[in-house]
């Protein structure tokens, strides 16, 4: 919706209500046929054109998925992941029940309990911060199928989806690299986080896979904030030989960064190119645009719907993990390093 909202030049609310074609909307046909012809542009197939069959009612789903999530109302990523369920299952019918239990040891067990009352055919089961868990118990015990949305098990008892995190540092260092920098600083969020971690790794393979020589000064530690990427892009100018080029490990962070590089008298990307990480709506309206990673957790909403039609037995067997690209989305804040 996004890339059609563009192109079209129309609010994503707008998309959405024309591809869907919402009731009650009144829209101009003048509105509407811009909306369908970006669309088709993009190559998307509408609902109702050539190629598009209506989804039929699964078999494995009957009328009701529970969706459990620890963080929900302070997190977009539980939102997107929710919209990717219930595009995926839509169609045939299902209607998506959603709790959030913030993983009280009181609480979740209630919320769980209440979702199972609703008789749901699966639950999805998702954490906002990307992590092995150790599974409530209630889970082996529904009866029914239970995928695990962003995080996994040390015993592989369910299936599970998470992004593909060490490819998409390892991606973004690489674009990087490609644009002739050798000087990359990062600045990663907390070391804590499997997410950072990963990162982290990717960045380092990059690097090591171009013979570019690792260097502790250019990797500075940060918490996810617009703060802290302020305070380490000022770091990382102090050096002696600072870097050409920056990775933030997510969007807020090159928030900060931008400010920064802008208060030192730096322009993005002729003296410093930046990347970010997550493609936060902010990210297309900074100055210049921000080329970024795509957390995907859309797609892995409509991967969990998918694997539900697959007859699994819950509580037994081993279930792979399944990890999804996080594709970098290129814009206006990298260019060729030049020489200094």
């Amino acid at each position: 919706m996004t890339d059609i909202a563009r192109a079209a030049g129309c609010s994503q609310a707008t998309v959405s209500f024309v591809l869907n074609n919402a009731p009650g909307i009144k829209l101009s046909q003048q509105t509407r046929k811009r909306v369908t012809q970006a669309a088709q542009e993009l190559g998307y197939r509408l609902p109702g054109s050539n190629g598009h069959t209506r989804a039929s009612p699964s078999t494995l789903l009957d009328g009701v998925i529970g969706f459990a999530v620890d963080q929900l109302a302070t997190s977009p990523e539980a939102v997107v992941a929710i919209e990717g369920v219930r595009q995926a299952s839509w169609n045939a019918g299902n209607v998506v029940l959603v709790a959030q239990t913030m993983s009280d040891a009181v609480m979740e067990p209630r919320a769980l309990s209440t979702l199972a009352a609703q008789g749901p055919s699966a639950l999805i089961y998702m954490t906002i911060f990307t992590r092995e868990i150790v599974a409530p118990p209630q889970l082996a015990e529904l009866g029914i199928p239970v995928i695990l949305l962003n995080c996994h098990t040390a015993d592989y008892a369910f299936p599970a989806v998470v992004p593909s995190e060490i490819a998409g540092g390892q991606n973004s260092t690489r674009h990087l690299i490609r644009h002739g920098h050798r000087r990359i600083a990062t600045i990663t969020g907390e070391p804590w986080m499997q997410a950072a971690q990963d990162r982290l790794k990717g960045y380092r393979r990059a690097l090591a896979t171009a013979d570019i020589p690792f260097d502790p000064d250019l990797v500075i530690e940060g918490d996810w904030s617009a703060s802290a990427g302020y305070a380490a892009t000022a770091k990382l100018l102090a050096l002696d030989n600072p870097p050409t080029a920056i990775f933030c490990q997510n969007d807020r962070t090159a928030i900060g960064c931008y400010e920064a590089l802008k208060e030192a008298g730096l322009r993005i990307p002729r003296d410093m190119s930046v990347i970010g990480y997550d493609d936060e709506e902010i990210a297309r309206h900074l100055f210049p645009p921000l080329t970024t990673s795509v957390l995907p957790h859309l797609a892995m909403g409509q991967w969990a719907v998918e694997q539900l039609e697959t007859p699994m037995q819950p509580g037994t067997g081993r279930y792979p993990i399944t990890k999804l690209e996080c594709s970098l989305v290129e814009r206006e804040s990298v260019a060729r390093a030049h020489a200094r």
